[in-house]
């Protein structure tokens, strides 16, 4: 097998794309990044926020249709099929309301593809991208790798894991087993905290939630450890042990699994032997885009983390 590079989200900042894959020795040739030994694997988002929208999409389409690329989706991809999809029940409205804060969100991709015919190009290619993808000796999803909820999916995908639009309507309802789904594996897992425990966000709003470090064991940990928080903001929760009816963890024997989503800074490292988030944060001043670089090992290596800082 190739060795694999895997590149976290992108979020339309192109000249780190470029210049990450010239330094992991990618050359264009004949309109696309190519290497000689070696392919990339994109976790997802690679839209919104950024300057360079049209030009990651140019550069990973043309990687994929070259057969140097493969990708998964991310959750901006799938906002956007949301955004762009009328609702069926609900003329005029669309499966993600466009209220200012999803617009705004949206607004670098809207700006960028201003053209309907380019737009719509566009967002039929997130239709072709996988949910996710798993060989005997590696996995891929953009937030988080929950056996229920991919079993849950499987059932109704077809066999290139492509999302459907019947499911996507399904998932406008929030609480509906769509929606959970793919919550969970593109957003993460995410659960009530206990009766009566609650934290205050940086934004100051109280919340009653917690997005969880879903690899950990919950029966060997603390909310406060598991948590997906800073840690002065964790502080405010409670050591105490997590439900043993949660469903997560992932067992050390399972093959090294690739993720991005979840906005981590400082020094690249596994968040597990066999767990690797690559999103550190490049849509903010400061982060990195940051690549693994995998040559079939099933315990991960601090050492073969690769970026570039904006």
């Amino acid at each position: 097998m190739d060795g694999f590079d895997f590149i976290g989200d992108i979020h339309g900042h192109a000249e780190p794309l470029r210049a990450l894959l010239r330094k992991l020795g990618y050359v264009e040739r004949g309109g696309a990044y190519r290497h000689p030994s070696r392919r990339v694997f994109f976790l997802g988002d690679f839209i919104d926020r950024g300057p360079g929208q049209r030009e990651v999409l140019d550069i990973v389409r043309r990687m994929m249709d070259a057969g140097s690329a493969l990708a998964v989706m991310g959750n901006h991809e799938f906002n956007a099929l949301a955004f762009h999809t009328e609702h069926p029940e609900q003329p005029g409205q669309h499966l993600r309301p466009r209220t200012d804060k999803n617009t705004e969100q949206h607004q670098a991709f809207l700006d960028a593809y201003a053209e309907e015919l380019e737009r719509s190009n566009a967002l039929e290619w997130f239709w072709e991208l996988p949910l996710w993808f798993e060989l005997e000796e590696f996995r891929v999803v953009h937030a988080s790798w929950h056996p229920p909820s991919l079993a849950w999916l499987r059932r109704r995908l077809p066999p290139e894991l492509t999302l459907t639009r019947e499911l996507l309507i399904e998932s406008a309802t929030p609480g509906s087993p769509a929606y959970e789904a793919l919550e969970t594996i593109l957003k993460g897992v995410e659960t009530p905290l206990p009766p009566g425990v609650s934290f205050t966000d940086h934004a100051g709003h109280v919340r009653h939630r917690a997005r969880l470090k879903w690899w950990q064991n919950p029966r060997t940990t603390s909310w406060r450890k598991i948590a997906f928080l800073p840690p002065d903001t964790a502080a405010q929760l409670p050591e105490e042990p997590l439900p043993e009816s949660l469903e997560i963890g992932y067992g050390e024997d399972e093959p090294p699994v690739f993720i991005g989503h979840y906005w981590l800074s400082g020094p690249p490292q596994p968040q597990a032997p066999n767990v690797a988030c690559l999103d550190y944060s490049v849509a903010r001043p400061g982060g990195k885009l940051v690549a693994y670089r995998w040559d079939g090992e099933s315990q991960l290596e601090t050492g073969n983390y690769v970026w570039v800082e904006r």
